[in-house]
């Protein structure tokens, strides 16, 4: 790929990547636990799956250094319109995708009755997607100044500590229910709009930890731009490894004053993930783009998710919950079921568990491929 292509091979590859094993996390067989690696640490912490949706964040920050362009000689109004009403679609079908499927019922009696709004979760995965993109491009828009941009986002990181520390309990300012944030979301929303997974009302993609996760968006922003500017280089890939290289060693410093916490999106975990995601993207760039080493043309099978991120997302949340409703029996869903007579009999434990949540990315994949063939790109 030559330094004026506007195509960027690496970001489809990493982005597919990221939504792949975004699935496969999402969505393991039932019937024995998973592998630790492919769970969220309960806390403090870090996993591997902890990874994936900062590095979505910052794949978005990425697509955006190539996005800004098409803003030149626009009129402010007109970005801003653009800038807010992508954000609100994004907004709007993360909130629809919480509200599917849209009614209760009572598979015995056939009785259906619509999902009262007030006990939907308004905020989610998608939600923070779009206010991430929103506050990090107006930011990237009209301030020019790089340094500008750095200072703020440093600004974010402090401010998002220091308002824990200030406003949050003294005594466990990082608790799950303790936290600022968590009592904003009450304050704010109420304890029935926010999720429920943790068996309390709490929110991983509270309102006030958008604060960290702009700078996930800010970061992948300025690497597209830095290798665009640069050349997909030796030089260009060296330093944005030492650049990862250094936010991971603040990560782990950081993290012994306010610590690694995915759920908390803490400070010292955007770091660590910005640090890590600028490490994979300049190896995808010399693996793929300086050594170009695609002869077996793989990475066709990451960009078929890679260039249609969004519906294959969509689609793998909605098609579990059809899969969740659908009774095979009265103990069992057609999920369960699945897992049960088939994965749970190959291998039991959590080997079948990671094999369903393959075959269940494997579906979603084809639906891609589907849409790829088709020339189907939902691009807000």
């Amino acid at each position: 790929m030559d330094k004026s292509s506007n195509r960027f091979l690496a970001l489809d590859v990493f982005r597919g990547m990221t939504i792949c094993f975004m699935i496969i996390v999402n969505t393991p067989g039932s019937g024995a636990a998973p592998f630790a690696p492919l769970e969220h640490a309960a806390w403090f912490g870090f996993t591997p799956t902890d990874l994936v949706f900062p590095s979505f964040l910052f794949a978005v920050g990425n697509a955006m250094s190539f996005a800004m362009k098409k803003f030149a000689g626009q009129s402010n109004s007109t970005v801003v319109w653009k800038i807010v009403k992508r954000a609100a679609l994004i907004f709007l079908f993360g909130y629809l995708m919480s509200w599917f499927p849209f009614f209760l019922h009572d598979i015995n009696g056939w009785h259906f009755q619509l999902t009262p709004i007030s006990h939907t979760r308004i905020l989610g995965v998608l939600q923070r997607i779009a206010i991430c993109y929103m506050i990090a491009s107006l930011l990237i828009h009209f301030i020019k100044s790089t340094t500008a941009i750095v200072i703020i986002s440093v600004l974010l990181l402090f401010g998002y500590w220091f308002i824990l520390l200030i406003f949050g309990d003294h005594a466990q300012p990082y608790g799950m229910l303790t936290n600022a944030g968590t009592y904003l979301d009450k304050f704010l929303i109420g304890d029935d709009h926010l999720y429920h997974g943790e068996g309390v009302a709490f929110d991983p993609e509270g309102f006030l930890s958008n604060l960290p996760a702009i700078v996930n968006v800010i970061c992948g922003y300025f690497a597209g731009r830095y290798i665009q500017e640069k050349g997909k280089r030796y030089e260009t890939i060296a330093k944005l490894m030492l650049w990862g290289a250094l936010f991971i060693f603040i990560a782990l410093c950081w993290n012994m004053a306010f610590p690694i916490s995915k759920k908390l999106w803490s400070s010292s975990f955007t770091l660590l993930t910005v640090g890590i995601d600028l490490i994979l993207i300049s190896t995808l760039v010399y693996i793929i783009e300086i050594r170009q080493y695609n002869k077996a043309n793989w990475t066709a099978f990451f960009t078929t998710v890679g260039k249609n991120p969004l519906p294959v997302y969509l689609f793998s949340e909605l098609f579990v919950v059809c899969l969740w409703m659908i009774q095979i029996t009265p103990q069992d869903n057609i999920y369960g079921w699945i897992n049960k007579v088939l994965f749970q009999v190959i291998a039991p434990g959590a080997i079948g568990s990671l094999l369903f949540a393959i075959f269940y990315m494997l579906i979603c994949w084809t639906f891609g491929k589907i849409l790829d063939k088709n020339k189907i790109y939902l691009r807000l």
